[in-house]
């Protein structure tokens, strides 16, 4: 296990989300735990998918909202990406349309020198196969659109974000399933605590595409049928990590502070319930929280054998003293790297809307396919 100790901890000042519930965090604020469903039929004359559903970000046009400068090869996970960072460092003020990002006020205190820790699964699957497919079917291989080239590698979002945005700070790229969002918040985390970076924007990004729900059709077909039930959701989701002073000098009240982290490894969905189980009791031990003081629980809503793992070990920590519990995937679907991102953003709008008072803890747990377990615990300000 990793133990991921957190010292004088930075905050959690400001936060957005790109999501099934729309284009904005207020959006996903005022739709989380509505029981809203998740799905939302898919035309099939435009998705050629195994899927009739999924949650898809609605009115999502990348031309229409980052203007037509620079968005010509744009793929759909960079998109998401560069919105929800634009949104989150003008502070959602409304934008017009295609105008250039250099206008936009950002942030007071967030200046280039700031980091970006962006979580995704590959990149955008659709674009890989794509351009694969383009230089095994052109006349000759080196035939294909080479603005597109780079598309197809992992850190293009956060690559992308950082030119759009002039983030020239530290930039990184976290790849880690459904824990990928609390691995971005550590890698953040671990930015300042080397004194690579004071504030950091940090966050995941997961599209919606025909190649990532036909690779997602045939993972599932080849593990747990229950699997089939889950809706594909996409959506990004980032945060804005700086000391406390600085927030303060800048007129931002600090949501939330990172009170810990913890991750395992499990080598199956068996031993992934023992295994979260004693990442959430060490956490818990090394934070001096007991567990009926935690307020809210945000789990992931893994779907299959894994969210089956997650929930026993709750269970088998908490018993009768579990606290509430809000899954976000109930309500925008599967996101997969996003997961976790959306878990801590569900956090962040309770604690917006009070229904997490001050002074209060939530717990963020996270099972993967591939093994890796995790839980974080946030501290409300």
């Amino acid at each position: 296990m990793v133990n991921a100790a957190v010292g004088a901890a930075p905050v959690i000042s400001a936060w957005t989300a790109v999501s099934p519930l729309g284009l904005r965090g207020a959006d996903f604020t005022a739709a989380l735990g509505s029981g809203r469903p998740a799905g939302r039929p898919l035309d099939p004359e435009e998705w050629s998918v195994p899927f009739r559903e999924a949650g898809l970000v609605p009115d999502f046009h990348i031309r229409q909202i980052l203007g037509r400068k620079g968005t010509r090869s744009m793929d759909r996970a960079t998109g998401l990406a560069v919105t929800a960072i634009r949104h989150l460092l003008t502070g959602e003020r409304e934008q017009e349309q295609e105008r250039e990002q250099d206008e936009a006020e950002r942030l007071p205190g967030v200046d280039e020198r700031a980091g970006l820790a962006l979580g995704t699964s590959t990149g955008s699957a659709q674009s890989i196969m794509d351009f694969t497919r383009d230089s095994l079917v052109g006349e000759k291989p080196f035939y294909v659109d080479p603005a597109r080239f780079p598309n197809t590698v992992m850190n293009c979002a956060a690559g992308q974000s950082a030119i759009w945005h002039g983030l020239k700070g530290p930039n990184t790229t976290i790849a880690g399933g459904r824990a990928t969002g609390l691995l971005a918040l550590q890698y953040a985390l671990r930015l300042q605590r080397a004194g690579r970076a004071d504030a950091v924007l940090c966050g995941a990004v997961e599209e919606f595409s025909s190649a990532r729900a036909w690779l997602e059709w045939h993972a599932r077909a080849d593990g747990d049928s229950a699997d089939s039930a889950a809706v594909l959701g996409e959506g990004a989701a980032v945060w804005l990590l700086e000391p406390d002073a600085s927030a303060r000098e800048h007129g931002r009240a600090g949501l939330a502070e990172v009170a810990g982290l913890e991750f395992g490894c499990a080598a199956d969905a068996a031993a992934a319930r023992t295994v979260l189980a004693k990442v959430i009791g060490r956490l818990l031990d090394r934070t001096g929280v007991a567990p009926g003081e935690l307020s809210v629980i945000a789990d992931s809503g893994a779907p299959g054998a894994e969210g089956d793992a997650e929930r026993a070990a709750l269970t088998d920590v908490f018993g009768e003293q579990e606290p509430p519990r809000i899954t976000a995937a109930d309500t925008i679907g599967d996101t997969c790297a996003a997961a976790a991102a959306f878990q801590i953003a569900t956090v962040l709008a309770l604690a917006e809307r009070q229904d997490i008072a001050a002074g209060g803890t939530a717990l963020v747990t996270t099972v993967d396919r591939d093994g890796v377990v995790g839980a974080a615990l946030l501290r409300i300000r």
